[in-house]
């Protein structure tokens, strides 16, 4: 069985967002959490729930936007 990146999914209290998705990129959404109920076990009623666990699971694993956010820590040599 395939290693998703993303697993099950937190009862969190959600920020409403409206975003527009491309025809393609909501079918592979559709695709992704049929997939993703089979692995877990757990049917996912709204696929759109999957977006924020993704987005989320993208940015922790981004390396340059971790290197971005880090406090700078000024040496003797800094302007």
């Amino acid at each position: 069985m395939a290693k998703l990146k993303l697993g099950a999914i937190a009862d969190d209290k959600p920020v409403r967002l409206t975003v527009e998705f491309p025809a393609p990129l909501h079918r592979d959404l559709l695709a992704y959490a049929e997939v993703l109920a089979r692995e877990t076990g757990q049917p996912i009623p709204d696929p759109l729930k999957l977006v924020a666990p993704m987005l989320a699971r993208f940015m922790a694993t981004d390396r340059a936007f971790a290197k971005a956010r880090r406090p700078r820590i000024q040496t003797a040599g800094d302007g």
